[in-house]
């Protein structure tokens, strides 16, 4: 299958006043032709920086991508010139930013704003550009006469709308969608994410979904990355994570979920929190919280081995014969 990104060993860290924060230790994934892949993981796991990798965005200083490579449709980004990067991002990569609040310009309309992006990219006059602006307003379900409003003027809902029409405005081949839902409304939440599962079919797109909510992934995505300090350890298809989970870590976000099946049971938390990224456990990062743990898993740094399919998980206990995956497709 051929493959619009690709991310082989990427290292980013941050060195700050304090110490060195090791943001990303060693990742490696590959997103398909019109596929979704979700980025899942707790607060401070790493995923938007990831993201930002890709973009090429990484504050520099503090932020060094220190070792990795990022290939979107064949090229590789981190060997791009400022004028390539600036070329690359809104026509080739897109990202819909988690607060729409803050992702707009508060004192431009937003036609201005989705033409503005249109107008960066294409030879265009200002007047089509802002044609096109009512087109891609029409498209994500806003009337182009509201083109001449400002942010303050719309909804939660409708500036997310707006922001998801200034990342598809160039028509890129691949979407980056940074928790695009959290700071909406549950009902608004639903609307946005058809929307945007729609647009992907529509424009044969590929996506990168960022969230920490398992709903979301298995509404969107036909691919799933649970991301852990860092680090990916377990990767896979919708149905190999969900129904065949592997990492104890996985299996504790499922675990804190409510279930429809086991109403009136008490919810299984992961116990603990996300380790200091300057201050990371040696070791599997997960051993201070995991059930599983043994001494082996404090010792030595597992690595992603591929399991059947195309399921990949880092854990050392996989290598135990009579250690093998708890849940099954009801979820117990």
């Amino acid at each position: 299958m051929e493959n619009v990104l690709e991310v082989k060993d990427l290292v980013v860290r941050f060195d700050t006043d304090d110490g060195i924060v090791r943001a990303i230790n060693g990742i490696s994934f590959s997103i398909g032709k019109e596929r979704t892949l979700g980025l899942v993981g707790e607060t401070g796991a790493g995923k938007t920086t990831t993201a930002l990798s890709i973009l090429n965005l990484v504050p520099d200083p503090p932020g060094v991508i220190s070792n990795g490579s990022i290939i979107l449709d064949g090229k590789e980004i981190l060997e791009m010139s400022e004028k390539e990067l600036e070329h690359m991002r809104g026509n080739d990569v897109a990202m819909i930013f988690q607060d729409p609040m803050t992702a707009l310009n508060p004192v431009m309309t937003v036609g201005d704003q989705i033409a503005e992006s249109v107008m960066l990219h294409e030879k265009i006059s200002k007047e089509d550009a802002m044609t096109r602006a009512k087109e891609m307003l029409e498209m994500v379900g806003i009337s182009g006469s509201r083109a001449t409003d400002y942010p303050h003027q719309l909804s939660g809902g409708m500036k997310q709308r707006v922001v998801i029409a200034i990342a598809l405005a160039c028509h890129p081949s691949l979407l980056i969608a940074d928790e695009p839902t959290t700071a909406l409304d549950v009902t608004i939440q639903a609307q946005v994410l058809a929307l945007i599962k729609e647009l992907i079919d529509k424009n044969q797109m590929s996506m990168l979904m960022i969230t920490h909510d398992l709903g979301v992934v298995a509404e969107v995505c036909d691919d799933v990355a649970v991301m852990y300090a860092g680090r990916i350890v377990e990767i896979g298809t919708a149905d190999e994570v969900f129904n065949h989970t592997l990492h104890p870590y996985t299996e504790g976000l499922f675990d804190s979920l409510p279930n429809l099946r086991q109403r009136g049971e008490d919810l299984v938390p992961i116990k603990g929190l996300m380790p200091d990224p300057m201050h990371l456990p040696e070791g599997c990062s997960f051993n201070p919280r995991c059930p599983y743990a043994t001494e082996e898993c404090q010792k030595k740094l597992p690595e992603l081995k591929l399991v059947n399919g195309t399921h990949y998980v880092a854990c050392g206990r996989y290598a135990e014969p009579q250690f093998r995956i708890r849940r099954n497709p009801d979820g117990k």
